[in-house]
Protein backbone atom coordinates (compact mmCIF):
# COMPACT_ATOMS: atom_id res chain seq x y z
CA UNK A 1 0.00 0.00 0.00
CA UNK A 2 1.50 3.33 -1.12
CA UNK A 3 1.95 5.87 1.68
CA UNK A 4 2.41 9.60 1.22
CA UNK A 5 4.39 11.34 3.98
CA UNK A 6 4.49 15.11 4.46
CA UNK A 7 6.07 17.19 7.23
CA UNK A 8 5.22 20.76 8.14
CA UNK A 9 5.71 23.29 10.91
CA UNK A 10 2.30 24.34 12.21
CA UNK A 11 2.74 28.08 11.82
CA UNK A 12 0.51 29.95 14.31
CA UNK A 13 0.08 32.82 11.80
CA UNK A 14 -1.86 30.58 9.46
CA UNK A 15 -4.16 29.50 12.30
CA UNK A 16 -4.82 33.09 13.38
CA UNK A 17 -5.58 33.97 9.74
CA UNK A 18 -8.31 31.30 9.72
CA UNK A 19 -9.67 32.54 13.03
CA UNK A 20 -9.92 36.03 11.55
CA UNK A 21 -11.57 34.66 8.40
CA UNK A 22 -14.21 32.96 10.56
CA UNK A 23 -14.85 36.16 12.51
CA UNK A 24 -13.06 35.00 15.64
CA UNK A 25 -10.52 36.88 17.73
CA UNK A 26 -7.07 35.53 16.77
CA UNK A 27 -5.70 33.62 19.75
CA UNK A 28 -3.39 30.83 18.55
CA UNK A 29 0.26 31.27 19.52
CA UNK A 30 3.33 29.03 19.51
CA UNK A 31 2.74 26.31 22.08
CA UNK A 32 -1.06 26.61 21.91
CA UNK A 33 -3.31 23.64 21.28
CA UNK A 34 -4.45 23.82 17.67
CA UNK A 35 -8.26 24.07 17.38
CA UNK A 36 -9.95 20.96 15.93
CA UNK A 37 -9.67 20.54 12.15
CA UNK A 38 -7.13 23.36 11.80
CA UNK A 39 -4.63 20.78 10.55
CA UNK A 40 -6.20 21.35 7.11
CA UNK A 41 -4.26 24.60 6.97
CA UNK A 42 -1.00 22.67 6.74
CA UNK A 43 0.76 19.89 4.81
CA UNK A 44 0.36 21.53 1.42
CA UNK A 45 1.53 19.52 -1.59
CA UNK A 46 1.81 22.12 -4.38
CA UNK A 47 1.74 20.86 -7.97
CA UNK A 48 2.80 22.66 -11.14
CA UNK A 49 -0.06 23.75 -13.45
CA UNK A 50 0.50 20.83 -15.83
CA UNK A 51 -0.18 18.44 -12.93
CA UNK A 52 -3.62 19.90 -12.21
CA UNK A 53 -6.95 18.68 -13.55
CA UNK A 54 -9.52 20.98 -15.15
CA UNK A 55 -11.15 21.55 -11.73
CA UNK A 56 -7.96 22.86 -10.13
CA UNK A 57 -7.29 19.76 -8.03
CA UNK A 58 -4.13 17.69 -8.59
CA UNK A 59 -4.66 15.09 -11.29
CA UNK A 60 -5.73 11.65 -10.11
CA UNK A 61 -3.77 8.53 -10.94
CA UNK A 62 -1.32 8.45 -8.05
CA UNK A 63 -2.55 7.89 -4.52
CA UNK A 64 -6.13 8.31 -5.80
CA UNK A 65 -6.81 6.04 -8.81
CA UNK A 66 -8.20 7.47 -12.04
CA UNK A 67 -11.75 6.13 -12.37
CA UNK A 68 -12.64 8.27 -15.39
CA UNK A 69 -15.04 10.46 -13.38
CA UNK A 70 -14.23 14.19 -13.48
CA UNK A 71 -16.32 15.75 -10.69
CA UNK A 72 -14.92 15.49 -7.16
CA UNK A 73 -16.89 15.98 -3.96
CA UNK A 74 -15.82 15.70 -0.32
CA UNK A 75 -18.61 13.45 0.96
CA UNK A 76 -17.68 13.24 4.63
CA UNK A 77 -15.15 12.18 7.20
CA UNK A 78 -14.43 10.70 10.61
CA UNK A 79 -11.90 12.07 13.07
CA UNK A 80 -10.39 10.64 16.24
CA UNK A 81 -8.58 13.23 18.36
CA UNK A 82 -6.00 11.34 20.41
CA UNK A 83 -4.00 14.29 21.75
CA UNK A 84 -3.97 17.91 20.60
CA UNK A 85 -1.59 19.11 17.93
CA UNK A 86 0.62 21.99 19.10
CA UNK A 87 1.00 25.18 17.08
CA UNK A 88 4.54 26.24 16.25
CA UNK A 89 6.02 22.71 16.23
CA UNK A 90 6.80 20.33 13.39
CA UNK A 91 4.35 17.51 12.65
CA UNK A 92 4.07 14.65 10.17
CA UNK A 93 1.13 13.54 8.05
CA UNK A 94 0.95 9.98 6.69
CA UNK A 95 -1.71 9.17 4.09
CA UNK A 96 -2.85 5.91 2.50
CA UNK A 97 -5.78 5.08 0.23
CA UNK A 98 -7.84 2.61 2.25
CA UNK A 99 -10.39 1.82 -0.46
CA UNK A 100 -11.60 2.80 -3.93
CA UNK A 101 -14.46 1.41 -5.99
CA UNK A 102 -17.01 2.38 -8.64
CA UNK A 103 -20.71 1.76 -8.04
CA UNK A 104 -23.83 2.36 -10.10
CA UNK A 105 -25.87 5.33 -8.87
CA UNK A 106 -29.28 6.65 -9.91
CA UNK A 107 -27.64 9.40 -11.97
CA UNK A 108 -24.75 7.29 -13.30
CA UNK A 109 -21.53 5.72 -12.01
CA UNK A 110 -20.04 6.95 -8.75
CA UNK A 111 -16.47 6.49 -7.61
CA UNK A 112 -15.90 6.17 -3.85
CA UNK A 113 -12.49 6.76 -2.29
CA UNK A 114 -11.50 6.67 1.39
CA UNK A 115 -8.17 8.14 2.47
CA UNK A 116 -6.72 7.60 5.94
CA UNK A 117 -4.55 10.36 7.35
CA UNK A 118 -2.51 9.98 10.52
CA UNK A 119 -0.88 13.01 12.15
CA UNK A 120 2.14 12.58 14.41
CA UNK A 121 3.95 15.12 16.56
CA UNK A 122 6.77 14.61 19.09
CA UNK A 123 6.64 10.86 18.45
CA UNK A 124 2.93 10.52 19.29
CA UNK A 125 -0.12 9.81 17.14
CA UNK A 126 -2.26 12.93 17.65
CA UNK A 127 -5.08 12.51 15.14
CA UNK A 128 -6.56 9.91 12.81
CA UNK A 129 -8.78 11.17 10.00
CA UNK A 130 -10.69 9.24 7.35
CA UNK A 131 -11.69 11.33 4.36
CA UNK A 132 -14.47 10.12 2.04
CA UNK A 133 -14.43 11.41 -1.54
CA UNK A 134 -16.97 10.83 -4.31
CA UNK A 135 -16.30 11.20 -8.03
CA UNK A 136 -19.13 11.69 -10.53
CA UNK A 137 -19.81 12.25 -14.22
CA UNK A 138 -20.50 15.72 -15.61
CA UNK A 139 -24.11 16.85 -15.14
CA UNK A 140 -26.59 16.09 -17.90
CA UNK A 141 -29.55 18.26 -18.82
CA UNK A 142 -31.70 15.11 -18.87
CA UNK A 143 -30.91 14.09 -15.29
CA UNK A 144 -33.26 15.33 -12.57
CA UNK A 145 -31.43 16.62 -9.52
CA UNK A 146 -32.00 14.48 -6.43
CA UNK A 147 -34.28 15.96 -3.80
CA UNK A 148 -32.30 17.03 -0.74
CA UNK A 149 -33.44 15.63 2.61
CA UNK A 150 -35.22 17.99 4.96
CA UNK A 151 -33.32 18.94 8.08
CA UNK A 152 -34.54 18.40 11.62
CA UNK A 153 -36.20 21.28 13.45
CA UNK A 154 -35.63 20.08 17.03
CA UNK A 155 -32.28 21.73 17.75
CA UNK A 156 -31.61 22.88 21.29
CA UNK A 157 -28.73 25.14 20.20
CA UNK A 158 -28.29 27.00 16.92
CA UNK A 159 -26.00 29.52 15.24
CA UNK A 160 -26.58 31.37 11.96
CA UNK A 161 -23.64 31.77 9.59
CA UNK A 162 -23.41 33.84 6.40
CA UNK A 163 -20.92 33.44 3.57
CA UNK A 164 -19.68 35.40 0.61
CA UNK A 165 -17.11 34.95 -2.13
CA UNK A 166 -14.40 36.59 0.00
CA UNK A 167 -14.78 34.05 2.82
CA UNK A 168 -14.69 31.19 0.32
CA UNK A 169 -11.62 32.63 -1.40
CA UNK A 170 -9.74 33.11 1.88
CA UNK A 171 -10.57 29.57 3.04
CA UNK A 172 -9.44 28.14 -0.30
CA UNK A 173 -6.18 30.08 -0.04
CA UNK A 174 -5.47 29.06 3.55
CA UNK A 175 -6.09 25.37 2.82
CA UNK A 176 -4.43 25.54 -0.62
CA UNK A 177 -7.63 24.16 -2.14
CA UNK A 178 -7.67 24.91 -5.87
CA UNK A 179 -11.13 23.45 -6.56
CA UNK A 180 -12.72 26.00 -8.90
CA UNK A 181 -16.30 25.44 -7.67
CA UNK A 182 -15.39 27.59 -4.65
CA UNK A 183 -14.11 30.73 -6.47
CA UNK A 184 -14.83 30.49 -10.23
CA UNK A 185 -18.53 31.29 -10.65
CA UNK A 186 -18.66 30.61 -14.39
CA UNK A 187 -17.01 27.22 -13.94
CA UNK A 188 -19.27 26.30 -11.02
CA UNK A 189 -22.41 27.12 -13.00
CA UNK A 190 -21.53 26.20 -16.56
CA UNK A 191 -19.32 23.13 -16.09
CA UNK A 192 -20.43 21.53 -12.82
CA UNK A 193 -24.05 22.71 -12.85
CA UNK A 194 -24.27 24.51 -9.49
CA UNK A 195 -26.40 27.59 -8.84
CA UNK A 196 -23.48 29.54 -7.40
CA UNK A 197 -20.15 29.15 -5.68
CA UNK A 198 -20.15 26.10 -3.42
CA UNK A 199 -19.36 26.52 0.26
CA UNK A 200 -16.60 24.03 1.11
CA UNK A 201 -17.84 20.90 2.87
CA UNK A 202 -14.79 21.03 5.18
CA UNK A 203 -15.61 24.66 6.02
CA UNK A 204 -19.10 23.62 7.17
CA UNK A 205 -17.54 20.75 9.13
CA UNK A 206 -15.01 23.17 10.64
CA UNK A 207 -17.78 25.49 11.82
CA UNK A 208 -19.71 22.57 13.30
CA UNK A 209 -16.63 21.38 15.19
CA UNK A 210 -15.95 24.81 16.65
CA UNK A 211 -19.64 25.14 17.57
CA UNK A 212 -19.54 21.72 19.24
CA UNK A 213 -16.38 22.57 21.16
CA UNK A 214 -18.00 25.78 22.42
CA UNK A 215 -20.97 23.73 23.66
CA UNK A 216 -19.47 20.49 25.00
CA UNK A 217 -15.74 21.12 25.37
CA UNK A 218 -12.74 19.41 23.69
CA UNK A 219 -13.64 16.69 21.19
CA UNK A 220 -12.63 13.03 21.19
CA UNK A 221 -14.41 12.12 17.95
CA UNK A 222 -16.28 13.88 15.20
CA UNK A 223 -17.94 12.45 12.08
CA UNK A 224 -19.79 14.26 9.32
CA UNK A 225 -21.64 13.52 6.08
CA UNK A 226 -22.52 16.02 3.35
CA UNK A 227 -26.02 15.66 1.93
CA UNK A 228 -26.65 18.81 -0.16
CA UNK A 229 -24.37 21.62 -1.35
CA UNK A 230 -24.75 25.11 0.14
CA UNK A 231 -24.27 28.12 -2.13
CA UNK A 232 -22.24 31.21 -1.20
CA UNK A 233 -25.35 33.43 -1.14
CA UNK A 234 -27.25 31.18 1.31
CA UNK A 235 -27.32 31.40 5.09
CA UNK A 236 -26.50 28.25 7.05
CA UNK A 237 -27.96 27.37 10.43
CA UNK A 238 -25.64 25.26 12.59
CA UNK A 239 -27.77 23.02 14.82
CA UNK A 240 -27.17 20.73 17.79
CA UNK A 241 -29.29 18.37 19.84
CA UNK A 242 -27.17 16.23 22.16
CA UNK A 243 -24.45 14.50 20.14
CA UNK A 244 -26.29 15.13 16.87
CA UNK A 245 -25.38 18.14 14.76
CA UNK A 246 -26.48 19.33 11.35
CA UNK A 247 -26.45 22.24 8.92
CA UNK A 248 -29.80 23.52 7.67
CA UNK A 249 -30.11 25.61 4.51
CA UNK A 250 -32.49 28.56 4.12
CA UNK A 251 -35.14 26.39 2.46
CA UNK A 252 -35.02 23.83 5.28
CA UNK A 253 -32.89 21.27 3.47
CA UNK A 254 -30.16 19.34 5.26
CA UNK A 255 -26.72 20.23 3.94
CA UNK A 256 -24.65 18.20 6.42
CA UNK A 257 -25.19 15.86 9.37
CA UNK A 258 -22.63 15.15 12.08
CA UNK A 259 -21.98 13.60 15.46
CA UNK A 260 -19.68 15.01 18.13
CA UNK A 261 -18.24 13.04 21.06
CA UNK A 262 -16.55 15.05 23.86
CA UNK A 263 -13.20 14.13 25.34
CA UNK A 264 -13.62 12.46 28.73
CA UNK A 265 -11.73 14.33 31.43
Amino acid sequence: MTEDILTDTLDPARATALQATLGQKPSVAAGSELPPFFHHLYFWSPQTPDQLGRDGHPKVGGLIPDMGLPRRMWAGGRLEFHTPLTAGAQAEKRTVCESSEVKAGRSGPLGFVTLRHEFHQNGALCLTERQDLVYREDPSANVVRPVAPQARLDETHRREVDFDSTVLFRYSALTFNGHRIHYDLDYAREVEGYDGLVVHGPLLAQLLMLFAQDQIGPLAQFSFRASSPLMHFEQAVLCRNGADMWVRGPDGRQCMSAQAVPRSE
